[in-house]
Order: C-alpha cells, then structure tokens, then sequence
C-alpha cells in the first residue's frame, strides 16, 4: 500500500510543480516585456545641468561627458 501512496503523491505534485515553473517563467516573460516597453518609447525631458567643457570640479560642478540636450 506504501508503494501506491508514493505514486498519488508524486502524481500530483509532478504538474503542481510544472505549472509553478510555468508561473514563474511567465512572470519574468512580463517583466522584461514591461521594462523592454519602458525603455523603447519613454523619452526623458532633458535637465538642467552643466554643459560639457563648463564644470568646476574645485566647487563641485561636473559636467556631462557627452549630453543628448545639448546642441552640437
């Protein structure tokens, strides 16, 4: 009877950890799908910031290496 009690046990918890699995996967598939979308069509406004070439290190202004808002 023990060998039959074994095998409803792992019949059972064999899909339940599938579908946990699939969960999971899912999950991730979600998030990254969000963050991809996020990173795709978001455009940040520039800021207000030192201009390249205009920092005072010696005060604590540093400027950006290279900015998108400035004109070139």
């Amino acid at each position: 009877m023990s060998d039959a009690g074994a095998s409803m046990s792992r019949f059972k918890t064999k899909p339940l950890l599938w579908a946990m699995i699939g969960a999971g996967l899912l999950l991730v598939l979600i998030a990254n799908s969000h963050l991809l979308y996020v990173a795709i069509l978001s455009q940040p406004e520039c800021v207000a910031h030192v201009r390249e070439g205009e920092g005072a290190p010696e005060q604590g202004k540093f400027s950006a290496a290279r900015s998108s808002c400035t004109p070139r």
